[in-house]
Formats: structure tokens, sequence, C-alpha cells
């Protein structure tokens, strides 16, 4: 069964002196002030584009590497993942970096790192983010 979920962003005045909310409708779970300034200088106490990415890429990764490790047979106690989304207002989006930390009994790095390479080759949100490059640092914490 698919799901759609949604989010709306309400935006008041020009680009650069304008400013919004962007609110997570399908959870209720949140409403964030976004502005440029927020994404093309990294305003503290408002988000970006960017930033929302990260959480969707870090949080899709981390849910398909524990389903991974798990069908590996090394359910993890715990992983970590920071999404890296990298904007440049000249070119864009260029890239998004996981670092990704991991509690993972019984499994060698050699089989920890290939399942991680996998995984960022193969979550929904990689696979959506294919026009940009995915970098990956994965460790066993």
């Amino acid at each position: 069964m698919a799901v759609t979920s949604e989010a709306t962003t309400l935006w008041n005045g020009d680009l650069r002196s304008g400013a919004g909310t962007t609110k997570l409708d399908s959870s209720a779970a949140g409403e964030f002030p976004v502005s440029w300034a927020a994404r093309a200088e990294g305003v503290a106490a408002k988000t970006n584009p960017e930033e929302l990415l990260g959480a969707a890429h870090s949080a899709c990764y981390s849910m398909a590497i524990a389903n991974a490790l798990a069908e590996f047979g090394a359910p993890p106690q715990s992983v970590q993942v920071t999404a890296a989304v990298t904007f440049d207002p000249a070119e864009g989006i260029t890239g998004s970096h996981l670092l990704v930390s991991a509690k993972v009994a019984g499994i060698s790095e050699q089989d920890f790192e290939r399942i991680a390479v996998e995984v960022m080759k193969t979550c929904p949100v990689s696979r959506a983010l294919a026009g940009i490059p995915i970098t990956l640092e994965a460790n066993l914490a």
C-alpha cells in the first residue's frame, strides 16, 4: 500500500527579504520557519530545504541499514546517521554526505562496510537523490 506524505510551505514576500513556514501536514509533527538567508547563509533558528532533505535522507538510511543488518543476522543495537546536504546558491544542491555510526554485535568491519555502501545506493531517498553525489563514512561504534 502506497502512502503519500504532505508538507506545505507558505511564503510571504520576495526571495531575499521574504520568509515563510513549512508545516509537516501528514504527521502534524511541527511547523518550521524558512528563509533565503537560512538557505544561502546558514542563519540560526530557521530551516531550509537542504536541512529538511537531510532529515529525510538520514531517517530513510537509518531504517534501511537497520533492516539490512537484521536480514544479515546482525540486528543493530543502535544506528546514528547524519546527512549533511550541501547547497551552493550558484549551483544548487551539490551533494549529501552520510556519516554513520552503529553499534552492532557479531559483524565484521568488512561486512558492515559492504552493507553500508549497498544501503547508501538503494535506500529510497538515496535513489530519489540520484542526480547528486552521495558519499559515506560508516563506522562501528
